[in-house]
């Protein structure tokens, strides 16, 4: 299996703005020896280490760990999209070993920021190399995602988390529609991400199953991609129950030849990755 999403950090490297000492759970160092054992109990042996912080010092701090990682895959970094170097900044990091995409993090900023000239700019760069792009949003990101997208023809892109939908209660309609159109866009593919921490403490699988459902339907078997997206995840649940939830909603969905794309096959296509 592959998990691709997943990620490491430091807390006392200081550039993680979304974090802070109330979210307990995560407020430590998460490091490859914290994840090792519990890829091994889920059968999972390689990974996507995904940035977190919106900074070149953390891709650098990224990379140094997969270079020294046999499980690490491959790393989606971040560069800064509206920097008028953005093009050599993108180049450089194209170069380096194990630097497999990209991810900036749109959630943290107002959807105006996706018709920023210089964001539509650096977008068209990215698909004029084919590099993996990583979209992180929230629903109310979406109807400004869904026309970059549409308007940056070729872009080799997967959507994290399925977007954030709120998963306490029924599917939202913006959501849903947002998703719909989203999966029209060609080569499109969307990650089985980040479920458990949009559902509540109190989540089941049946709460989640709608969702699941709704992605499956649009995008189709052969552009969904697992990931666990660990350890933020162990807000809600552990990592053994995530892989568990993916197994069980998607194995109601599909034979175990397609699962096996779901869960592999799929992510390795998309990042460029070969089978380890």
């Amino acid at each position: 299996m592959l998990d691709a999403h997943q990620h490491f950090w430091k807390v006392s490297r200081g550039d993680y703005g979304w974090m802070s000492p109330e979210l307990t759970a995560l407020y430590r160092d998460f490091g490859t020896e914290d994840l090792e054992p519990l890829m091994r109990a889920s059968g999972i042996t390689q990974t996507v280490l995904v940035q977190a912080a919106e900074t070149e010092a953390e891709t650098e701090f990224l990379l140094d760990i997969a270079a020294k990682t046999n499980f690490v895959a491959g790393v989606v970094g971040w560069i800064d999209m509206l920097a008028s170097d953005f093009a050599a900044r993108l180049d450089h990091y194209a170069a380096r070993p194990k630097w497999i995409g990209l991810r900036p993090m749109l959630q943290e900023h107002d959807p105006a920021l996706i018709a920023d000239p210089r964001f539509r700019a650096s977008l068209a760069e990215v698909a004029l190399r084919g590099t993996p792009f990583d979209v992180l949003t929230f629903p109310r990101h979406l109807p400004a995602m869904v026309e970059a997208l549409q308007a940056t023809p070729g872009l080799h892109a997967i959507l994290d988390h399925i977007s954030k939908p709120d998963m306490t209660g029924p599917v939202d309609a913006e959501w849903a529609a947002g998703i719909r159109a989203l999966a029209t866009v060609p080569g499109l593919h969307c990650k089985i991400s980040g479920l458990v921490t949009e559902a509540g403490a109190d989540w089941t699988p049946d709460r989640i199953r709608p969702f699941v459902t709704l992605v499956a339907e649009a995008f189709g078997p052969e552009r969904l991609v697992f990931g666990s997206d660990w350890p933020v995840c162990t807000l809600a649940a552990s990592h053994g129950q995530v892989v568990d939830l993916a197994r069980d909603l998607l194995g109601s969905l599909y034979a175990p030849e397609t699962m096996q794309g779901i869960m592999q096959d799929n992510g390795l296509r998309f990042y460029r990755l070969k089978k380890d």
